[in-house]
């Protein structure tokens, strides 16, 4: 980096962001605090007034959440670090969006890989999209997140789970099969996929696969049992996932 980044606090806890400015001050010399405000009002003047490229934005705070703050800023040209606690209902819709976040109480070593992935997307000129942002108001709108952000060599894209058929691990990778027969390569691991889409009609029947039941053609029993997909992809079954699979697709049958 060239230059600290222009940072800003916004939190209704005058404790969290004394905290988050001592953690910068010590672990993150690649920022620099320049503003900070305790409610979304003060939070969005802030951001008029400073121009900041990162903001910590707390979700849940007097007269308004993050959320609603980010709703003032139609085309968003910094980027967001999300500060909330563990159990609010707004992880999976943050998660879905592939929008950074941080865990209330604070973890020292998961803000500074935070900071870092910011710092290095930045480093190389991939400046944050309004598209992330318009995902994740519309996730946050819903019990059910419909729009899965995945980073790709190239970009991110925009997915509905009912378009995908399968995912397939690859080491550290997850291969994506789509129902328009496209392939996607994304460098995340398929545990990271199956945690968010594990309410959403997917099954992991092996280690290295995660389906979506919708999409299976058939199951058959002889050669230690595999699954067909409709892609026609054959995907193996581990003895011990067998019975729970039939158990999912049983609410198939008539």
């Amino acid at each position: 980096m060239k230059h600290s980044l222009i940072t800003i606090i916004i939190d209704d806890e005058p404790d969290a962001v004394d905290f988050i400015s001592s953690i910068i001050g010590e672990y993150c010399p690649g920022l620099e605090v320049t503003g900070k405000a305790h409610n979304v009002k003060d939070g969005i003047k802030l951001i008029k007034e400073i121009k900041p490229e990162l903001v910590f934005l707390d979700v849940e705070m007097p007269n308004g959440t993050g959320f609603d703050l980010l709703t003032h800023f139609p085309e968003k040209d910094f980027d967001v670090i999300f500060i909330t606690a563990f159990n609010h209902y707004a992880i999976k819709a943050i998660k879905f969006s592939a929008v950074d976040y941080i865990l209330k109480p604070i973890n020292i070593n998961e803000f500074i890989e935070a900071v870092n992935r910011v710092i290095h997307k930045r480093s190389t000129n991939a400046f944050p999209t309004s598209e992330n942002f318009e995902a994740l108001l519309e996730n946050i709108r819903t019990a059910n997140p419909t729009r899965l952000v995945i980073p790709t060599s190239d970009g991110r894209e925009y997915l509905n789970p009912k378009e995908i058929i399968r995912i397939e691990a690859d080491r550290s990778y997850s291969w994506f099969f789509i129902t328009d027969k496209r392939k996607i390569l994304v460098s995340k691991h398929l545990k990271e996929f199956q945690d968010l889409l594990n309410d959403r009609n997917f099954f992991r029947p092996h280690n290295s696969h995660l389906i979506n039941l919708d999409y299976v053609k058939k199951f058959v029993r002889h050669d230690g049992g595999y699954i067909e997909m409709t892609d026609g992809a054959q995907i193996p079954i581990s003895r011990n996932r067998k019975d729970l699979f039939l158990a999912h697709m049983s609410r198939y049958t008539g």
